[in-house]
């Protein structure tokens, strides 16, 4: 059964050094449990994201009570709409989790592929092969999804993961950490290849940060911007990290507008707190006669704020002024800049002035005006005539994501299980020695 945990948010210096030390031991099992990962063969892994699946479906009540008593407590807190939204669950939700370890374990195992051969002229065979990284921190907020699949991508990838969720998702996480647990046992592989911090305080975002005494490889933030920046800002190992989802849909003059009303609606409101929601609107100058009255309104239609510049706040009374700081805003609410720009030129200048590179999407049906798109936008995802809700590792067929990458570093977009690997080189010898 799954206990109701209390909280501990802040600890005095006695109980700081307690963490310190207990923080330290689950970095140094972790690094233990990665070792016997890397042996461990595709079979066995996947045996345990499917013990996991089927024990998140028989334990789905306890779940979902534990869920419940987090949306409590949210609900007291005051926390928005959306911030609720991503934190709860209910019976469908649960089954996606579910799906999504399935999905994982039957994607093709990403260790130990041969990413390229080669022979020297002197004779030796060199290849290029895909390793893990070794052990994975995941820091995240209220999605309580995360916690399954941040551990399936990991495990996935041979890599050992330590999870330290929020204080919004600490019982929902503790009841789906404890399924994929289980999952590890059945299969015979060490507990600690998945652990989760038993506590929220800040020192243990600290060690985490400061690297577990050298345990963690990586560090992956899940959240809003203020943990990103931090993350970023304080980390002493690697991170994979969006500090932001500033993303733009880009109605071009050769759009056909039905098409464009359609996507630009599901970017925006399909679910309005995931950082591929759209944030910004551009309608380029030549298409606003026709184009932007029936897109504003289709907006305010569905019950979505729009902010907008004069020629937008012209088409309708209900759109109010945007600010210089709303072209740099992530919403993650019912609320969308809009803008008028002076063609295809000016649409790539503003997204690159205030956007996030993570999402950007063009609506046209000149075939050569979205080349120049998808080549002059420097996002981690660029799309032609698609919803930008499809930034997300399950929809590029990952099985899930465990964040979008918008660095330009190893990982860029979402981050799965192939993105958790690295590599090594082996070369094969017959005897050769350097002049």
């Amino acid at each position: 059964m799954t206990q109701t945990v209390k909280l501990r948010e802040t600890a005095p210096d006695a109980e700081a050094q307690d963490i310190r030390a207990a923080m330290r031991a689950i970095g140094a099992a972790a690094r233990g449990a990665a070792r016997a990962l890397a042996d461990a063969s595709a079979e066995t892994k996947n045996r345990a994201l499917l013990a996991a699946a089927r024990l998140l479906r028989e334990r789905a009540g306890e779940i979902l009570a534990a869920n419940a008593r987090d949306l409590e407590a949210g609900r007291a807190k005051g926390l928005t709409p959306a911030i609720i939204d991503r934190l709860a669950l209910d019976p469908k939700r649960v089954e996606a989790i579910a799906r999504g370890l399935e999905v994982v374990a039957a994607l093709p195992d990403p260790v130990g592929k041969v990413l390229a051969t080669f022979e020297r002229p002197n004779g030796l065979t060199i290849e290029r092969v895909s390793t893990p990284l070794g052990v994975v921190g995941v820091i995240y907020e209220s999605r309580p999804n995360v916690t399954a699949d941040a551990a399936a991508l990991c495990l996935k990838a041979g890599d050992a993961v330590v999870l330290r969720g929020g204080s919004d998702s600490f019982q929902s996480s503790a009841a789906i950490h404890a399924c994929l647990v289980a999952g590890l046992k059945e299969a015979g592989l060490p507990e600690a290849a998945i652990s989760r911090v038993p506590f929220v305080s800040r020192e243990a975002v600290g060690e985490m940060l400061e690297g577990l005494g050298g345990a963690l490889d990586v560090i992956v933030p899940r959240g809003g911007k203020s943990l990103v920046a931090r993350v970023q800002r304080e980390a002493r190992v690697p991170v994979f990290a969006h500090l932001e989802g500033i993303v733009h849909v880009y109605v071009d003059r050769a759009a056909d507008l039905d098409k464009a009303i359609t996507l630009l609606i599901n970017s925006k409101m399909r679910r309005t707190g995931i950082c591929g929601a759209a944030e910004t609107l551009l309608v380029d100058r030549a298409a606003a006669p026709t184009m932007l009255a029936p897109l504003v309104k289709a907006l305010l239609a569905k019950g979505c704020a729009v902010r907008g510049d004069e020629a937008t706040r012209a088409v309708d009374p209900r759109v109010t002024a945007a600010s210089e700081e709303d072209w740099r805003t992530e919403y993650l609410d019912a609320i969308i800049s809009a803008k008028v720009v002076d063609g295809l030129d000016a649409a790539i200048e503003h997204i690159e002035t205030y956007g996030s590179h993570h999402t950007d999407s063009i609506v046209t049906e000149d075939r050569a005006a979205a080349e120049k798109f998808l080549a002059k936008v420097d996002s981690a995802i660029v799309l032609h005539n698609a919803s930008t809700q499809f930034a997300d590792g399950g929809e590029f067929g990952f099985g899930a994501e465990i964040g979008i990458a918008t660095g330009r570093m190893h990982a860029r977009g979402p981050v799965g299980a192939e993105q958790l690997c690295t590599f090594k080189y082996r070369v094969r010898g017959d005897g050769q020695t350097r002049a």
